[in-house]
């Protein structure tokens, strides 16, 4: 049998099977997220922990948030590798496999906004690779794209700390996914209103 036609037939999970059912039409539902990776390579690294804020009619939904430490010992061990973060989080730590799972459900088909967000993606879609699943068929905006969009900027990439102090966006002690979203979340409103995206 040709390899093309074992990937076609592949058996997906059922939460894939629900997931790739939502997309009919469009949704008017944005779902703002950040990651916090062990490092910058899809391939390589993988996800600590995951936060997601729901925006819908230009208002961020705090009751239709996510929010996931994702248990990833074995990484670190084969690794040789230890991290601050997973061993002080007081948060429940959740296998890799339910907590992607989880952030299907999540997201449905809502458009997906993040800085830096293809990074983001990439590594979601890797995780789910390895629950014998598909990609992605989300769509996709950037914070750091939008603004440079707005000001006609080609050549030089924002931070996130950097848009927060462009834009007046309060900026807190704490450093986590979920914070990073909350802020993500904040931008994308001002953004958006600025530049008329509905």
């Amino acid at each position: 049998m040709l390899d093309w036609l074992k990937y076609i037939n592949k058996e997906h999970p059922e939460f894939w099977k629900n997931y790739l059912s939502k997309f009919g039409e469009k949704s008017s539902r944005y779902v703002i997220l950040s990651t916090e990776t062990s490092g910058l390579s899809p391939l390589k690294d993988v996800i600590l922990s995951l936060g997601a804020f729901a925006v819908v009619d230009d208002s961020i939904l705090i009751g239709d948030s996510f929010e996931v430490t994702l248990l990833q010992y074995k990484f670190f061990h084969d690794n040789g590798l230890m991290n601050e973060f997973m061993v002080e989080s007081k948060m429940k730590k959740t296998s890799e496999s339910d907590a992607i799972e989880s952030f299907i459900h999540f997201i449905d088909n809502a458009i997906l906004v993040g800085h830096h967000v293809n990074f983001d993606v990439e590594i979601i879609n890797v995780a789910l690779e390895r629950l014998q699943c598909g990609r992605l068929k989300n769509e996709a905006l950037d914070v750091d794209v939008m603004h440079r969009k707005l000001n006609d900027i080609s050549e030089k990439q924002f931070s996130l700390d950097e848009l927060c102090t462009i834009y007046n966006v309060p900026m807190s002690d704490r450093n986590s996914a979920a914070d990073d979203a909350y802020k993500t979340a904040l931008l994308f409103l001002k953004l958006k209103s600025r530049l008329g995206i509905k």
